[in-house]
């Protein structure tokens, strides 16, 4: 069994699908700190102030910290700092329909874990994104267009059309195990992230920011744009598990039984393809941020195409962009959104039509990280490595 090893480029967020509430925290000296509210609970249940609380919980988007910050203070389960001072202010500006946080995935103990199907979708992503072309794209088309209404999951008619069914798809075999769980303390802090947009202005297109519900400010002021707060690993963090390919090769009744007839597993051709793929979203993702005036992000990306040059002449790893906050393009079989059978195909599906008649760039939206109160980096980036 080989060993892989995660390591976190850029913030990311490899979440459960749980989130915070505004009132299941308090913000309290630049940092989140997250209420036992079991403890709190058994704490009033021998006083008056239960019912107050309860009260309180029931109507408020927000607990009153003039009442209740002392239990912020003493009676925290966790307490997630924000990566920069500044984000308290934001958040103390923010309606509380947009401070509800993701977090990271946790196991039961609290200990934090990125999912094996996380790191294993990324990597199928790649592969189908390097097998698809034209003839697919078409094919998939024609197949969509015939359809009396959009299927729910069209993403899966292209990877039956590209590797196969299920006796015939060798990505069958690739086994990865969730990460081993780590403490959080020191891994994780909250982030601070705005959408960045494209807007039309004097008939060419400009950077604007999003700001719900009245869509793009001027884009000489991100700091009037809607923030988003996301727990996510820090640059640097590492996490490690186990990877393999299933050995059914001579175990004649688990092939029959799963319908096995497909080839080997390769590892360096999934690693190459995985490179390949990010070397694509990278350059991609660095023409938006030059076109666009966000130095600080085409500089993150500019740094990770100089890891990327590297790691393939090594050959043991790959980048992958996973996670919440990545956005379309690093989800997507083809990255030729602006012509093409891949950019007809968007128009049939009802989601992406209205988009694509305002002739911008299309997706026109990026989900910018904030570091040190500017924007900074795209989020998700991560090395994967295989070792042992």
């Amino acid at each position: 069994m080989t060993r892989y090893r995660l390591t976190i480029l850029t913030p990311l967020l490899a979440g459960d699908g749980q989130r915070l509430a505004p009132i299941d925290y308090m913000v309290w000296k630049d940092q989140v700190n997250v209420l036992d509210q079991r403890r709190i609970f058994r704490l009033l249940a021998r006083g008056p102030r239960l019912e107050t609380y309860l009260s309180q919980i029931r109507r408020a988007e927000k607990l009153d910290f003039a009442s209740w910050g002392g239990y912020a203070q003493n009676y925290a389960s966790r307490r997630i700092p924000f990566e920069h001072p500044s984000s308290a202010a934001y958040y103390a500006r923010a309606s509380a329909e947009h401070l509800f946080i993701p977090t990271f995935a946790a196991s039961s103990a609290g200990e934090i874990y990125v999912p094996g199907s996380a790191i294993k979708g990324a990597l199928r992503r790649a592969v189908v994104l390097g097998m698809a072309g034209e003839a697919s794209w078409r094919t998939l088309g024609e197949a969509l267009a015939a359809s009396d209404r959009a299927p729910r999951r069209p993403g899966a008619i292209l990877e039956q059309l590209l590797l196969g069914g299920p006796s015939q798809d060798w990505l069958r075999g690739l086994m990865l195990s969730d990460s081993a769980p780590l403490a959080p303390g020191g891994r994780t802090r909250i982030y601070l992230l705005r959408t960045a947009t494209l807007v039309q202005r004097a008939g060419r297109a400009e950077l604007g920011w999003k700001m719900s519900p009245r869509g793009a400010v001027e884009f000489r002021r991100p700091m009037d744009s809607t923030p988003h707060f996301a727990e996510m690993a820090s640059p640097g963090a590492v996490f490690e598990g186990s990877a393999g390919a299933a050995v059914i090769s001579s175990q004649g009744k688990a092939r029959r039984a799963l319908r096995w007839s497909g080839g080997g597993f390769d590892w360096r051709q999934l690693l190459a393809a995985a490179n390949e793929a990010a070397a694509q979203l990278l350059a991609l993702q660095r023409r938006y941020a030059e076109a666009t005036g966000l130095r600080g992000v085409a500089e993150s990306m500019a740094r990770l195409e100089q890891r990327l040059h590297q790691i393939r002449e090594e050959g043991r790893s790959c980048l992958l962009c996973l996670g919440w906050g990545t956005g379309l393009l690093a989800k997507s079989a083809s990255l030729e959104t602006g012509r093409g059978p891949y950019h007809e195909l968007l128009r049939l599906l009802p989601v992406y039509r209205e988009q694509l008649r305002t002739g911008l760039p299309f997706p026109k939206t990026r989900q910018v990280v904030f570091l040190q109160d500017q924007p900074a980096t795209l989020a998700g980036w991560a090395e994967l490595e295989l070792h042992g």
